[in-house]
């Protein structure tokens, strides 16, 4: 099967994500922060050192991290944490964030607690920052939550200035690295990002089950979920101490594992040698699928490929990740992700949980057909595109 998936979870994995949690799984029973014995012993200490190598990847070892099952969980925990302290009324998004964002924030809407406002962009999908600046003016942002990457068309936004801007307004700033985490570079480190997320089993190229947070020490995050930290267990409060303070439950010591490995893998090859392979890969999808009529490409292109949809909208300067979304003309995108599968080539069609994003890009509620690769997309996988784009231009 030729894998354009990576959007959704990056596949396969390095071979020392596989050794490794293997190794570890056979010779370490233990669990962290559950005994001092041998076996707990060494698991928490590979949980510290986990930590280390992600704080090395986004450059924040002035900030905590936090281990959760998911970056959707994680994200529940800051958002719901933050907007327990009461001090949150207006909230901006952006117009590409994720159902693991805006279903939160609309559940809390409802209740009459916040508000929510989009972030207005151009047609070339760039932000006007003193129409911005205005707009905050206007409305004082309480809380800022922007998705790094969008998961649907793979644009890289300009957080750091967006943040740098709500924070002259007091405001909280989340990022959602889910799409970005390991792959681009980022100094989560800067006093402007109050939280940043990241999801273990995409570009940090770790398992499912394993992801989190970054986090201020100083900041005072109420915790929303409750249980064991194997951490003053006499006391009946969570424990103030981070990470303990949001880590209940056993840890995915299997995904940690797993997540070592691969943060080890990421800091040999270095993120800027994955960028510009993903960079090259997104360049070979825009080639083979702007070969067609029949094919629109949605939201992005790449500027020196020979491909434009709108040449005069896009700027050059304008990043994107391995990510092309396109609409199939004339057939229901859930039925090209379908007619794709058949040939054997593995796509995401619909809305990719970003109805939002796609009521930006105006492909609302019909969804595109998304192309994602990933490090180790080959030449095999694309010649495999090739003949199944050759194969839907003879018949459909």
């Amino acid at each position: 099967m030729a894998y354009f998936d990576n959007a959704a979870t990056t596949f396969p994995k390095p071979d020392c994500v596989y050794d490794f949690m293997d190794s570890f799984l056979r010779t370490h029973g233990g669990s962290a922060g559950r005994g001092n014995h041998a076996f707990s012993m060494s698991a928490g200490k590979l949980v510290s050192e986990t930590r280390k190598r992600v704080q090395e990847i986004l450059h924040c070892q002035n900030k905590k991290i936090v281990f959760a099952p998911t970056a959707t969980i994680a994200l529940n925990m800051i958002l719901q944490g933050v907007l327990a302290t009461g001090k949150i009324r207006t909230v901006f998004i952006s117009p590409f964030e994720h159902n693991a964002v805006t279903r939160v924030l609309h559940h809390f809407e409802n209740l009459g607690e916040i508000q929510i406002k989009v972030l207005p962009v151009e047609p070339s999908l760039s932000y006007d920052f003193e129409r911005i600046e205005n707009l905050f003016e206007r409305q004082k942002p309480d809380l800022l939550v922007v998705s790094h990457v969008s998961n649907v068309i793979g644009l890289v936004q300009p957080a750091e200035k967006l943040f740098q801007l709500a924070k002259k307004f007091g405001c909280v700033t989340v990022l959602d690295m889910a799409q970005s985490a390991g792959l681009v570079d980022l100094n989560v480190g800067l006093e402007t990002i109050d939280f940043a997320v990241f999801a273990g089993h995409k570009t940090l190229y770790g398992p499912t089950g394993i992801s989190g947070f970054a986090m201020k020490g100083d900041f005072d995050l109420p915790p929303v979920l409750f249980g064991g930290t194997g951490f003053e267990s006499a006391n009946q409060d969570m424990p103030l101490d981070i990470p303990q303070r949001y880590e209940m439950g056993t840890l995915n010591i299997a995904g940690i594992a797993g997540l070592y490995a691969s943060a080890g893998w990421i800091l040999e090859n270095g993120t800027e040698k994955l960028w510009r392979k993903e960079q090259s890969h997104r360049k070979r999808l825009i080639e083979i699928l702007g070969k067609y009529d029949f094919v629109k490409i949605v939201g992005n292109c790449h500027t020196d490929s020979g491909f434009l949809q709108n040449p005069n909208l896009l700027p050059r300067n304008q990043k994107y990740a391995g990510i092309v979304s396109c609409v199939i003309e004339g057939i229901p995108s859930d039925t090209a992700g379908s007619i794709f599968a058949e040939q054997n080539i593995a796509v995401r069609s619909g809305l990719q949980c970003a109805p939002l994003a796609h009521k930006t890009l105006g492909t609302f509620p019909a969804g595109t057909v998304r192309f994602s690769a990933g490090a180790f997309t080959g030449e095999e996988d694309f010649a495999e595109l090739e003949k199944a784009m050759e194969w839907m231009k003879g018949n459909l």
